[in-house]
């Protein structure tokens, strides 16, 4: 298969993607199968410390109570909570959330790389499962030093995955040296591809050779994030059919993004939810994507996984 894509495909493609929210809009998401699970979303509130101002969002709360009912008010039940990066390493209002709601959520901590054995026990016990790197803008870490070289093993021996969010040229250096280290990598928002290049950018076509290894997951998400005007939606489009041949559904996630930090006022949770459906129009393939393959690598219990979702708190 060509992983080229011509110019009158893509412009295809960017048509369909400007279009597709002026029909969207109209129609809400079709009802999902209880036990949907949406793959990445943030919690905070606006007088937390920010150590990192860059992504820092200001003037809002999103609460954990605020996102249960966005996943209510969208035919979903479960969340997987990501550390967001502004928030740097203290984890203590995600781990609020988990034990708040031990059966809806699950979470994904940000770590220095000298957290000790016993500091990843308890947020395990709390119900994280993996950690996120989010790379934008920063150097790629040295995963050879001792530091890191315990960490990782550390969470091979845990089955954590690592959460890998990175600009597509970047991948390679990140990537190889975590599968190297035996861990599970997800990859954020489609690999974030280049703007200009797409599906043709080197670095999404190195993610694709990845599929056939069994150790890595795509994140369906955050679309917007790869390019404005459209072309970020334009991407995933060419990009779905790419990524589904070589990874299968098995090892794609959906995830909303919420709440669209830094996109707050053009994109919104139902619109989100809608591109899967654009994305995946075939019922079953979404939930395995939405159900089968998140309860697995998440570790929802599927007796939870498939019951009907727990009252929203007022």
């Amino acid at each position: 298969m060509s992983f080229m894509t011509t110019r009158r495909q893509f412009n295809l493609a960017l048509l369909g993607a400007a279009a597709g929210p002026l029909v969207a809009c109209t129609t809400a998401p079709s009802a999902a199968r209880a036990g949907s699970i949406d793959c990445h979303a943030h919690v905070f509130t606006r007088d937390l410390p920010m150590p990192d101002p860059r992504r820092a969002p200001g003037g809002y709360d999103a609460t954990p109570e605020d996102y249960l009912r966005k996943l209510a008010d969208n035919g979903m039940t479960q969340g997987v909570l990501v550390q967001p990066s502004f928030l740097g390493t203290d984890n203590s209002y995600l781990v609020a959330a988990l034990r708040k709601y031990p059966d809806r959520f699950r979470g994904i901590a940000v770590v220095e790389p000298t957290i000790t054995g016993s500091e990843l026990q308890k947020l395990e016990n709390a119900g994280v499962v993996g950690i996120r790197l989010n790379l934008i803008g920063l150097p790629t870490p040295d995963f050879a030093s001792p530091a890191w070289r315990t960490l990782l093993d550390e969470l091979r021996q845990r089955q954590w995955q690592v959460e890998v969010h990175q600009s597509s040229g970047e991948l390679p250096r990140v990537v190889d040296p975590l599968m190297k280290a035996g861990v599970d990598v997800v990859v954020d928002h489609f690999g974030r591809p280049n703007e200009k290049l797409g599906v043709d950018d080197p670095g999404f076509r190195y993610l694709l050779t990845l599929g056939r290894t069994g150790k890595v997951w795509v994140k369906l998400s955050g679309a917007y994030r790869n390019g404005a005007g459209g072309r970020g939606e334009a991407t995933a489009i060419a990009a779905m059919p790419l990524l589904r041949s070589t990874y299968g559904l098995d090892r794609l996630l959906w995830g909303s993004d919420w709440p669209h930090t830094l996109f707050e006022r053009t994109v919104d949770y139902a619109s989100q939810r809608r591109l899967l459906e654009a994305w995946l129009p075939d019922p079953e393939d979404r939930r395995v994507v939405l159900q089968d393959t998140p309860a697995k690598l998440f570790r929802f219990r599927s007796s939870i996984a498939r019951s009907s979702a727990a009252a929203i708190p007022a």
